[in-house]
């Protein structure tokens, strides 16, 4: 008599730990309670100094295996590491639309980008004592042409063990075509994908988390389509989080952060899980 399937394992990955206090407060909160099992730090944010650093460590410590990566930043309005990194606006990357514009007509360098990621893999490094567990991109920084290369020049030399996360959705082919801006991210994935494999470094196999972060989400009806077949070790992709003045000045994601984190925190969450027989364990 054959039992019960057994529960599929998932990611669930909380981006931008680094970027403000309040962020970083939200998501230590859900790892402590399991309600996360990742979360990409932004080594160049402005709230990754030691305490935040410990502090994540003691979350991770204490909860079910939590993986911690680097959320590899190249857009605005943020800043290099290197020192001649090109180009920019300013001391600042160029905000991600330029980067990927930039990047479709062959205009960066991508030994450059190596170089930069390669700094920040030893920053992340230099803070937490070991290399990352996985490395992805802030804004899909990683999937844009060019970008990718360097990116994953500098994984493969720097943090060989590290899997790399690509981004596209295991959603019917109608919700797919719903949305030009996800269809560009899945065709960016099925390139970045093939880089990758030739490269010998693992990847995802499947992707979801991304909406229309303009509307007030119902973040418990997007979690139970973004859980709908998801394969084993699939990645979902949140940004919960606490609003505080650093978060308001950098990112337009704010008030969608403490949905998130409301949703993700209660008991509702839980019960979805069960249902569709996923765990993050």
């Amino acid at each position: 008599m054959n039992g019960a399937a057994p529960p599929r394992r998932i990611w669930l990955c909380a981006d931008d730990y680094g970027i403000s206090p309040g962020v970083n407060r939200g998501i230590r909160e859900l790892i402590e309670r399991g309600r996360l099992n990742a979360t990409s730090v932004m080594v160049v944010g402005p709230a990754i100094g030691r305490d935040e650093v410990e502090a994540l460590q003691g979350a991770a410590k204490g909860s079910v295996r939590c993986a911690i990566g680097l959320h590899a930043t190249l857009t605005a309005p943020f800043r290099p590491l290197t020192m001649h990194f090109r180009p920019l606006n300013g001391d600042m990357f160029l905000a991600f639309g330029k980067m990927l514009r930039a990047g479709q007509l062959r205009r960066l360098d991508p030994e450059m980008i190596r170089a930069e990621l390669a700094m920040q893999i030893a920053a992340f490094a230099e803070m937490f004592g070991r290399l990352p567990d996985f490395i992805d991109g802030h804004q899909h920084v990683q999937l844009y042409p060019q970008v990718r290369e360097g990116f994953l020049a500098a994984v493969s030399d720097k943090a060989p063990n590290a899997w790399v996360r690509q981004a596209r959705r295991n959603h019917p082919l109608g919700q797919r075509l719903s949305s030009p801006k996800a269809l560009l991210l899945d065709l960016l994935s099925a390139q970045f994908c093939r880089h990758a494999a030739r490269s010998g470094i693992a990847f995802n196999p499947a992707f979801s988390g991304a909406y229309d972060y303009s509307r007030k989400p119902d973040f418990g009806a997007l979690m139970q389509r973004f859980v709908e077949g998801l394969p084993e070790r699939g990645v979902i992709m949140c940004h919960p989080g606490f609003v505080d003045e650093i978060l308001v000045a950098l990112d337009p994601l704010t008030d969608v952060r403490e949905i998130e984190h409301a949703y993700l925190s209660g008991e509702d969450f839980p019960r979805l899980l069960a249902l569709n027989n996923v765990t993050l364990s």
